[in-house]
């Protein structure tokens, strides 16, 4: 370790976030590298060590030859304060050495509110911000992830976003980085070359212009870029990498546990979801090999609690066949098993009774709305009975602590609408009292709502946000109507979800806002330590930006999106077809049942989708 860094280590917040060394990391003889990456989560060491994309991404790169991956995470306040002070640049935890010095510089897009944090790694790292101020080779700067299906507001600080699932197309963009160094290419012919890789945007190469009442006017592909990037995927989850060596954290980490990946994408289409249109179509594993994986897994790190992860697990076919296969293994060893992103259409007694071999943390449900009117709006397919059944068969097998979360401004939402939440919550207690075999151990609902945002590649991507104001009256009404000591109600502070809708759906303009808003101390926007709403507003106005003009707008049909140019494989047509389904009240039926012609069995070699996920 630097000696410098050894001396400061003692001034911070828990240190072990930035030693590195943990069983299981990757640490490669220099001598045997010729390219270097770094894999950058614009967050904290907690949060980033519980992505599991990012450590499938690390074992992938590090299973090349030649190429060493190493981890980097913001620093918090009083580490970046001290690295400042020191003249320490940002660092790779494997090896300690300034990622200015490595080939490519990956940044893994989350969430919009890390943005600035964006912004600031590469200022740590003593980079200059904007792709064209970075005339050398390397590093090149990429960037991936969901949010980077609108790339914009990034767009002049990021040499290349990967669309999708990087497993492979990551590989694919480091052999042609190197084979460009190899034959001295500039930067700009490996930029024109990568924009040839399907799943590959290169901002640079589209030319944007705008008409006068602020809308985009056109988006002109140059130097032979595809008009369209679509999205990656990998064709067979059987074959691909899974991280069974996963490095065990030398912290305690927010999902601190093997995280087993069940299938990709999700059968329902609620339209609202970003996630649920971005990962499709649905790919499963097979359930013996995910037995496999998940005892590797275990043995290869020593965890005791094993999750498993997906978007809807209860959508798994052989789920009730997974669990006995797991079990099978965990219940002698001591591993508990979770599974999280239950649905309450099919959370069924078998299920039920494979859970109670675990502890029981508490069962989470997210019905979004509180009408049937309105959960068919967003296509959540769910009635009132099924969500009451859920309860049902949770609390008469013995739970007393049930999660619900809702969302406040969905389109069409009206009081009725909010007041229904209160109402369910009601229902939820009753069912409990009627049906619960302790009653003095008493029961706790807790009920929770987001302030809806409308993302890019979904139905409602042409709605508007609610008014900030507008969403407060909801939520002074739905907390007036909450009763009952049994039933606490938490809801998201409408500022980050205001910005969150301004960012989601901005464009290439917003490039300046966010180096302003960074350069008066915006960093951790997610973080309430550091979060500030009035510094924000200042950046704003300085750059002569109304948020409103992002958030607060209704899009016209035939409006040119500034995400336009990327697509996750999923039809303008059908999203169209979904947002006048919802005005509608008419619900869409899950893949299984029909296919809904969305376009993502494209994606597919012979166009057809797995059906038997």
């Amino acid at each position: 370790m630097n000696r410098t860094l050894e001396h400061i280590l003692p001034r911070v917040q828990k240190p072990a976030r930035y030693t590195g060394g943990e069983y299981n990391a990757v640490v490669k003889d220099r001598d045997q590298v010729d390219t270097r990456v770094a894999l950058c989560f614009p967050d904290t060491y907690e949060i980033g060590m519980s992505n599991l994309g990012v450590r499938i991404l690390y074992g992938v790169m590090n299973e090349m030859k030649g190429v060493w991956c190493e981890r980097v995470f913001a620093p918090w306040g009083d580490m970046e304060e001290e690295m400042r002070r020191e003249g320490i640049p940002l660092y790779g935890l494997e090896s300690g050495d300034s990622i200015a010095d490595f080939d490519i510089i990956g940044f893994s897009l989350g969430y919009e509110m890390a943005y600035t944090n964006v912004l600031n790694m590469l200022d740590l790292a003593g980079l200059p911000l904007r792709s064209a101020d970075r005339d050398e080779f390397a590093p090149l700067i990429i960037a991936g992830g969901t949010c980077a299906f609108n790339a914009e507001p990034l767009a002049p600080f990021i040499d290349i976003f990967s669309l999708g699932e990087g497993e492979d197309v990551t590989v694919e963009l480091i052999e042609l980085y190197r084979k460009a160094r190899e034959e001295c290419w500039t930067k700009e012919e490996l930029l024109v070359a990568a924009a040839q890789i399907p799943g590959l945007y290169v901002p640079s190469l589209y030319e944007v212009e705008y008409n006068e009442d602020g809308t985009v006017k056109s988006i002109t592909p140059t130097k032979g870029a595809p008009a369209t990037v679509t999205k990656r995927i990998v064709q067979d989850l059987n074959r691909s990498y899974f991280p069974t060596k996963t490095i065990v954290p030398s912290t305690e980490i927010v999902h601190d546990r093997v995280m087993l990946e069940v299938f990709r994408g999700c059968i329902r289409g609620c339209r609202f979801c970003q996630a649920g249109y971005a990962y499709r179509p649905v790919r499963a594993k097979d359930p013996a090999l995910l037995v496999q994986q998940g005892i590797e897994s275990c043995k290869n790190s020593g965890y005791q609690e094993m999750t498993l992860s997906s978007l809807s697990t209860s959508d798994y076919r052989r789920l009730l066949d997974l669990c006995d296969g797991l079990q099978e293994w965990c219940d002698p060893n001591g591993v508990s098993l979770s599974l999280p992103s239950l649905r309450a259409d099919n959370f069924s007694w078998n299920l039920m009774e494979r859970l109670q071999h675990g502890r029981k943390t508490g069962l989470t449900f997210a019905p979004e709305a509180g009408t049937q009117r309105l959960r068919d709006v967003i296509n959540k397919n769910v009635t009132e009975e099924d969500i009451l059944n859920f309860c049902r068969t949770a609390f008469a097998g013995g739970w007393s602590t049930v999660k619900l979360y809702f969302m406040l401004g969905l389109p069409t939402e009206t009081d009725e609408d909010v007041l229904g939440i209160a109402d369910l919550a009601e229902k939820v207690y009753h069912t409990w009292r009627e049906v619960t075999p302790n009653r003095s151990r008493g029961v706790k609902i807790t009920v929770s709502t987001a302030f809806f945002v409308p993302k890019p590649h979904t139905a409602f991507q042409w709605e508007a946000q609610i008014s900030r104001e507008e969403y407060e009256r909801r939520v002074k009404l739905l907390r007036d109507h909450m009763r009952g000591r049994s039933i606490a109600y938490h809801w998201h502070d409408p500022e980050t979800s205001v910005l969150e809708a301004v960012l989601a759906r901005g464009d290439r303009r917003l490039a300046d806002l966010l180096e302003t808003v960074w350069r008066k101390g915006a960093k951790f926007d997610t973080w309430d330590e550091y979060f500030n709403y009035d510094r924000w507003m200042e950046a704003f106005a300085e750059c002569g930006i109304d948020p409103a003009f992002y958030a607060n707008r209704v899009r016209d049909k035939d409006e040119l999106l500034p995400w336009s140019t990327t697509s996750v494989g999923v039809s303008s047509r059908f999203l169209w077809r979904e947002r006048e389904q919802a005005y509608r009240g008419v619900i869409t039926p899950d893949c299984r049942k029909q296919c809904t012609g969305c376009g993502a069995d494209k994606l597919y070699p012979g166009g057809v989708c797995d059906a038997e996920c």
